[in-house]
């Protein structure tokens, strides 16, 4: 099997872990909502190993930080830190940046 239909098998699955976790932060079920972070985390990282040697890595990290970003978020509120979710705002820049990282190493290849 290719590297690129390995990584949308497990794209598709990460994606359906990240819907029960937003589900859960929508529903506040707090318990389901927290423990979903775990398999959605660990794919991301999966993705982001596999493609380390490929320019997707970036946009891989930046989905990564995004997530743990948002994963941030809702625990600060399900746990009532409301005053520290703001600090979610540092794995989003960083995501910013892998994705700034990565459009401009592909501009640079194309010229």
């Amino acid at each position: 099997m290719e590297l690129t239909d390995k990584i949308k098998r497990f794209e598709n699955l990460h994606i359906f872990f990240w819907l029960i976790k937003d589900t859960c932060w929508m529903l506040e079920y707090k318990l389901i909502g927290a423990l979903m972070i775990l398999p959605t985390i660990a794919v991301a990282i999966y993705i982001v190993m596999k493609t380390r040697r490929t320019p997707e890595v970036f946009i891989n990290l930046a989905v990564f930080c995004w997530i743990s970003a948002n994963s941030f978020w809702m625990l600060m509120e399900f746990f009532n830190h409301n005053l520290y979710k703001n600090y979610s705002l540092l794995p989003f820049g960083l995501g910013f940046f892998f994705v700034a990282l990565y459009y401009s190493k592909r501009s640079l290849s194309k010229s």
